[in-house]
């Protein structure tokens, strides 16, 4: 009898484990998606800027102080923004079935949002490094 109360002791505490261990691996996809949004913000107010930037230095008699915009930075920015709160969303629900696996003790481990994650990331990387190597 004690035996069974010492097994079912253990599992709760090694289940409140695993549950912790999902939480905090939500939380840091959501750290993820959060830095991945505000990347993309500041990528997007930074095409802002230098178009700004360009109208002023047009208006001081400065022509060709500046390449001209191609607005390929605002796009970049709102796909990053996007991304991030797609990653967040992906994240909850993710959370949330293995909170249900955990508890029905029926967990199988998925690595769809991980390799989602990571081609989106390659994808912006490759764009952004043709980006700079044309505008040079």
């Amino acid at each position: 009898m004690n035996d069974i109360i010492t097994d079912k002791s253990n599992s709760k505490i090694r289940n409140r484990r695993v549950h912790m261990a999902n939480e905090r691996t939500f939380l840091a996809w959501i750290r993820t998606s959060i830095g991945i949004m505000a990347f993309g913000f500041v990528v997007e107010k930074f095409a802002l800027f230098i178009k700004q930037m360009a109208l002023l230095l047009s208006k001081a008699n400065i022509e060709n102080a500046l390449p001209p915009s191609r607005g390929y930075s605002a796009i970049v920015g709102i796909f990053l923004v996007g991304l991030g709160t797609l990653m967040g969303l992906l994240a909850f629900i993710r959370y949330k079935k293995f909170e249900k696996q955990i508890d029905d003790d029926t967990y199988q481990p998925s690595s769809r949002l991980d390799v989602l994650l990571t081609i989106s990331v390659l994808a912006v990387g490759i764009f952004l490094v043709i980006y700079l190597i044309l505008s040079t």
